[in-house]
């Protein structure tokens, strides 16, 4: 409780005076956390109606935080949840639910 006092007095005097306003309780700014990041390539993908069939599918799979895709190159990103990973095996099988084929899987850096 006195800690809280303090820091509340804190702001208080630095707000009569007109200073800055530092305090032992502010955070230090937080780090971005990089997401891991897939590109699936998918055989087939042609309209809008298909990229939401095949996010639809990805977004579904554990760890999966966003899906994107890119109906000229017929790709799809695949953003993880921070420490997740994207198995092929599952990407094979979420594709092919979706009524596609899979023509290449692959690990593409990752996103901050």
């Amino acid at each position: 409780m006195n800690r809280l006092r303090s820091a509340f007095a804190t702001v208080l005097l630095a707000g009569l005076a007109g200073g800055a306003v530092t305090t032992p309780l502010s955070a230090a700014p937080a780090t971005p956390v990089p997401l891991p990041l897939y590109r699936v390539h998918v055989e087939g993908l042609a309209c809008p109606f298909c990229a939401y069939g095949i996010e639809k599918k990805l977004s579904r799979l554990p760890g999966v935080r966003k899906v994107h895709t890119d109906l000229r190159s017929e790709t799809v990103t695949v953003t993880m949840k921070p420490g997740a990973t994207l198995k092929a095996g599952e990407v094979r099988k979420a594709v092919r639910a979706a009524g596609f084929t899979l023509k290449g899987f692959e690990p593409a850096g990752t996103k901050r």
